[in-house]
């Protein structure tokens, strides 16, 4: 082995999105509004979901579960862009770094998870409404939800722990704009078989059983539908804005995690990154919003409430001036 390139670290250097020097305040700018828009557009779905006694149904809890899980792995993962672009400074301590990695992948199989749960949820209400809100009740979603955030956690512990034992690299830079799994097992000289191995289990348990137990109960909501007589368009509606983010998310995954080793670069998987990181969370609220009739009468509802709201206060404020220069 040459060891002339291996070297011990306390920190590492973030390389970044892109190193050209006229492009960083364009990136900078474009991850900027587009972490904006994620703010905005989750925090939204959480404060319509919280004040709209309609939206109190197992369906928007888990878009509430996703819409935490949208906002904290964008900030997980494009903070250190924003941070590195206005201060100047790259570094990451490991500590820092492996925090990093365990919570962006312990909420990406969260979401996963969620998903799953919000797929389960969608066959109950379509092919057993009548015992829809028994079989659904708050007391299971709750659980539902808690299992899911519990073993996206749980998941991420041993790779973390191996990783974290790496005792040299081959350089101090890392190839990404945060310190993702992939690009720090490429970066280490020591034995990856191990991480490796779990890197596939991982996959294994949190994409592919979490894919089939997605979509299987969609084989059967189908079916439910054909058969049915009257309201087909509408239950097909009903289920839409979640099969679509569901093929969204897991485009972007298998194009990003299990290409050929071949067509496998860094480079190309930090784009793929950047959209999975930044896009998706920002359309996620969108496609539910656009595409969901309840979101959008409760967001009018909201908005019109605000309006007449403020019209009242500045018509309030315009007569209690005018009674002050009558007084005068």
């Amino acid at each position: 082995m040459n060891v002339t390139n291996e070297t011990m670290t306390t920190y590492f250097i973030i390389r970044g999105i892109s190193d050209v020097p006229v492009l960083q305040l364009p990136i900078f700018l474009l991850v900027l509004l587009i972490y904006l828009l994620t703010l905005g557009g989750n925090k939204t779905i959480l404060l319509l979901v919280c004040l709209e006694p309609q939206l109190h149904t197992p369906m928007y809890f888990f878009l509430c579960n996703l819409s935490i899980m949208d906002i904290s792995y964008s900030t997980v993962s494009l903070h250190k862009v924003l941070i590195s672009f206005l201060t100047g400074d790259k570094t990451v301590s490991v500590p820092g770094c492996m925090s990093q990695m365990f919570i962006f992948t312990s909420l990406v199989c969260n979401e996963l998870l969620i998903l799953t749960a919000m797929s389960y949820d969608r066959y109950v209400a379509i092919c057993n409404p009548l015992r829809y809100s028994a079989v659904m009740s708050p007391g299971v979603c709750a659980v539902l939800a808690g299992a899911c955030w519990t073993l996206g956690f749980v998941a991420s512990i041993p790779n973390t722990i191996v990783i974290s034992r790496f005792t040299c690299y081959k350089t101090k830079e890392i190839n990404h704009f945060f310190c993702d799994l992939v690009p720090l097992v490429k970066l280490s000289c020591n034995d990856n078989s191990l991480s490796e191995f779990l890197m596939f289990i991982c996959g294994l348990f949190f994409a592919t059983i979490p894919f089939l137990l997605t979509f299987i109960p969609y084989v059967f909501i189908v079916q439910t539908i054909l058969n049915i007589r009257t309201g087909k368009q509408k239950a097909f509606y009903t289920c839409s804005s979640h099969i679509t983010v569901v093929i969204l998310l897991y485009l972007t995954l298998i194009y990003q995690y299990m290409r050929p080793a071949s067509k496998d670069t860094l480079d190309s998987n930090k784009f793929s990154s950047l959209f999975n990181t930044a896009a998706v969370p920002m359309l996620n609220p969108l496609i539910y919003s656009l595409k969901n009739k309840d979101v959008k009468s409760a967001l009018r509802r909201r908005w019109y409430q605000m309006t007449a709201q403020l019209e009242k206060r500045n018509r309030l404020a315009i007569e209690q001036k005018a009674q002050k220069h009558q007084k005068c």
